[in-house]
């Protein structure tokens, strides 16, 4: 039987981090299933979802570990096994708007007060065309609790748009909902 875990790092960046990392799981009887991995600011951070058979987490564990003295820091932690599906909805939600001081605050905040969990959660500037101001954007996947409907998801985020100045859209299983 095999054990999921979830291995983070960051570091300098350099040719061959995801080398040395993913050669210490394999010699070490694990399977690296998923991960997100990205170069900011200078440093290459990831998340990375692995499973080994216990017998060799602790092996695993130290190996992974062992690349602190290669400059990077690394933290593993046990994973669930099984997860029930749970109530709600899965959703997307899409913004863009000028960048300011705040915005993923005013948004997280809008969405913890509806009892929504962030999945997953990315975003960067770009360039608005014309007037090359930075424009914020961001892509989210939540899940929403039981009782809460798309409706009042979309009401409260229309809400905080208006006073972001930003776009703020919500999809419901690849459909379009606002």
């Amino acid at each position: 039987m095999t054990t999921p875990l979830v291995m983070t790092f960051i570091g300098r960046d350099r040719p061959g981090l995801v080398n040395a990392i993913s050669r210490r799981v394999a010699e070490n009887g694990g399977t690296w299933l998923e991960s997100r991995l990205a170069h900011l600011a200078g440093e290459f951070a990831g998340i990375v979802k692995l499973e080994a058979p216990e017998e060799h987490i602790a092996d695993l564990t130290a190996a992974l570990r062992g690349l602190e003295g290669h400059g990077l820091h690394v933290a593993v932690s046990r994973g669930i096994s099984s997860r029930e599906p749970k109530p709600g909805a899965s959703l997307t939600i899409e913004l863009i708007g000028l960048d300011r001081p705040g915005i993923v605050r005013d948004v997280t905040e809008t969405l913890t007060h509806l009892g929504v969990n962030i999945e997953e959660f990315e975003s960067g500037l770009s360039s608005e065309a014309f007037t090359g101001a930075p424009m914020f954007e961001a892509k989210a996947r939540l899940h929403t609790p039981e009782g809460l409907s798309v409706d009042e998801l979309r009401k409260a985020l229309e809400r905080l748009a208006g006073e972001l100045m930003a776009d703020i859209s919500v999809s419901e299983a690849g459909a379009k909902v606002g």
